[in-house]
């Protein structure tokens, strides 16, 4: 079977747009940096703060299947990144409340402590942005 002309195939989430390049952009760097700050924080300090670095690598993971899905596009990359988005927002949101109300059990940061405050904020708007992206982009009958 032929494959669909490009005015017949949905439109890909990212790949394709300018806009949608740079989101790519944005969740590959936010993937290599929680991978980087977590692995560092759990190879040298981990004893220190396990929640939070555990939450840092879990953050790193999320960012990392973002990047796939966006990447990799079509309906399994749009799956994939819409969980991955999902998920992201809920933990900024649940790790950045708790955070700031028990700061005993975050005695260290983490990517999403403070709704991301140590990064200027991006990990809160970021999945907000990579989830309006793909209901706008997405495929149409």
């Amino acid at each position: 079977m032929a494959e669909p002309s490009s005015a017949t195939r949905p439109r890909d989430a990212a790949i394709g747009t300018g806009p949608g390049r740079v989101l790519l952009l944005v969740y590959g760097i936010f993937a290599l940096s929680a991978s980087a700050r977590a692995g560092v924080q759990i190879a040298t300090k981990f004893h220190e703060a396990p929640l939070a670095y555990l939450l840092s690598a879990a953050a790193a993971v999320i960012y990392i299947a973002a990047t796939v899905g966006l990447a990799i596009g079509g309906r399994r990359g749009r799956l994939i990144a819409l969980t991955s988005c999902s998920i992201e927002l809920i933990g900024v949101l649940v790790v950045g409340t708790l955070s700031i109300g028990d700061k005993a059990a975050f005695p260290d940061a983490t990517v999403w402590s403070g709704y991301g405050s140590g990064y200027g904020y991006v990990p809160l708007v970021l999945p907000m942005v990579g989830l309006w992206w793909l209901w706008r982009n997405r495929p149409r009958p």
